[in-house]
């Protein structure tokens, strides 16, 4: 299975029997209760995945990943198990599958996808939808987690001083250089110093879907980062950051991370150094 697929790949394989189809989104702008909306209408057999609440509750922080037990127990009851084909989609303008598509992968899942276009493709074609919820089986799922694909505060101070990854902020270009103050309370305005930007927007095309191939890798050139050397993905909570970890993967990087504090921990933290303007 791809990373990315069609709206018409995912109705022909509808129905397979290790096939789970999931709704990953997130409270965002305009999406108070996606919980609800699962229940209105959702892609036929799709299960909701509560990305809200499927975080680290000893923390203060936003949206920090939960440890491996926590979210192994989820996804086995949702039914996601060791050699299930996932296909993630949202209907958030943050496009919160990648943000699930990046804890599955940390977590030990090896075939998952986004799908293209979202829940607003699918709709867009009239495909059916369904109703209420899914019955749900359970699954093992083994408790794994692997930390190549994510940093902390200690790891981004320490490039600061040895440049070795690069760092990529998703966040849009009035937070980025701190024209625009944070939304966050006691939060500092900016960016981690060296870090580059790419407003996550920019790797889709207008009717929604994933830009690829030349398209895609011309918006990492425009922020003049090169997709052979290593790179952190940064942004407010580390949620639009996962959207360029996975567009970065669609391009064939091998060396792509995360900061899951992302500005959350860093701009509060009034140790930790700050840049302001652009990059």
């Amino acid at each position: 299975m791809e990373k990315l697929v069609s709206t018409e790949w995912l109705a022909g394989e509808l129905g397979a029997p290790d096939l789970r189809v999931v709704d990953a989104t997130l409270i965002s702008p305009g999406i108070t209760n996606p919980a609800r909306d699962y229940e209105a209408g959702h892609i036929p057999g799709a299960v909701f995945m509560d990305l809200d609440n499927l975080v680290d509750t000893n923390t203060d922080l936003p949206n920090m990943l939960p440890p491996a037990e926590k979210f192994a127990s989820r996804m086995q009851s949702l039914g996601l198990g060791d050699g299930s084909r996932i296909v993630l989609y949202d209907n958030s303008p943050y496009r919160t599958a990648a943000r699930a598509w990046w804890m599955l992968n940390l977590f030990g899942a090896h075939d998952v996808a986004i799908l293209d276009g979202g829940l607003a493709k699918w709709k867009a074609e009239e495909r059916p939808l369904s109703s209420g919820k899914e019955k749900l089986r359970h699954r093992h799922f083994t408790v794994w987690k692997d930390e190549a694909t994510v940093r902390n505060k200690d790891q981004m101070t320490a490039n600061i001083g040895h440049g070795v990854s690069q760092v990529l902020d998703a966040r849009g270009e009035a937070r980025f250089t701190g024209a625009e103050p944070d939304p966050r309370p006691r939060t500092h305005a900016g960016h981690i110093p060296g870090s580059r930007n790419l407003p996550y927007e920019r790797l889709f095309n207008e009717d929604g879907t994933w830009k690829q191939g030349d398209a895609l890798k011309a918006a990492f050139d425009s922020a003049g980062i090169d997709l052979d050397q290593p790179l952190i993905t940064t942004c407010g909570s580390g949620i639009t950051a996962a959207i360029l970890l996975f567009g970065a993967n669609l391009l064939g990087a091998k060396d792509v991370s995360l900061y899951d504090g992302s500005w959350s921990e860093w701009g509060a933290d009034m140790a930790t150094p700050k840049a302001m303007g652009a990059a």
